[in-house]
């Protein structure tokens, strides 16, 4: 099984990359986030490797770092989730930013990858979510809040704060980390309007 691969590279496709490792083309699957930070063509190039062998093919898979692999084979230990839907998520979120969406309960961020609905993007968050913290530079009370607010046992003054500030248009996940962190400093017994105020300078930061 191939783990990683040097080389320099050849040329580009659609999605994909022809890495010449001493004079063998290899032809490495990419996220199109991966392929846009890949050097142009005719220098070097390191990639971590993911192999797929099947009766009619081996396919090879890779990515700019070890965590971006471990999230491609994380995503689809989840049934509907695929080689194609999981390069599709890690086109558009980065691993920092998959692991605090699903750690957070951020469906809507899941769901920007192509392939990925709604009900996929449950699944995901639902099924990763135990597995996502240590991958996300996540403070564990936000991942508490989020989960507290999710079963709807958050204190009323927490709800009504982040309810609020979603009004104004912050997204959920924000709206949550802004009130996580304003109860840092107010305590668990503040009201809906210190949480809302001291949300609202944390977002202006």
């Amino acid at each position: 099984m191939i783990g990683k691969l040097k080389g320099v590279v050849d040329s580009y496709g659609e999605d994909f990359v022809i890495l010449d490792v001493h004079g063998v083309g290899y032809v490495v699957h990419c996220s199109s986030r991966t392929l846009q930070n890949l050097p142009p063509t005719g220098e070097a190039a390191t990639l971590s490797i993911e192999t797929h062998v099947r009766e009619d093919m081996i396919r090879l898979f890779g990515f700019r770092s070890d965590s971006e692999r471990e999230w491609f084979r994380l995503l689809q230990s989840v049934q509907g989730v695929g080689s194609k839907v999981a390069l599709g998520i890690l086109s558009v979120l980065d691993p920092g930013s998959l692991a605090t969406a699903i750690a957070t309960g951020d469906k809507a961020s899941v769901a920007r990858g192509p392939g990925v609905g709604p009900k996929l993007a449950q699944r995901i968050v639902s099924e990763l979510k135990d597995k996502a913290p240590a991958f996300a530079a996540v403070d564990p009370a936000l991942i508490r809040l989020t989960g507290a607010v999710e079963d709807r046992s958050a204190p009323a003054p927490v709800t009504d704060a982040i309810s609020a500030l979603v009004n104004l248009g912050y997204p959920q996940v924000q709206a949550s980390a802004a009130v996580a962190a304003a109860m840092k400093q107010a305590g668990d017994e503040a009201e809906a309007k210190t949480l809302i105020r001291l949300g609202l300078r944390e977002l202006a930061r």
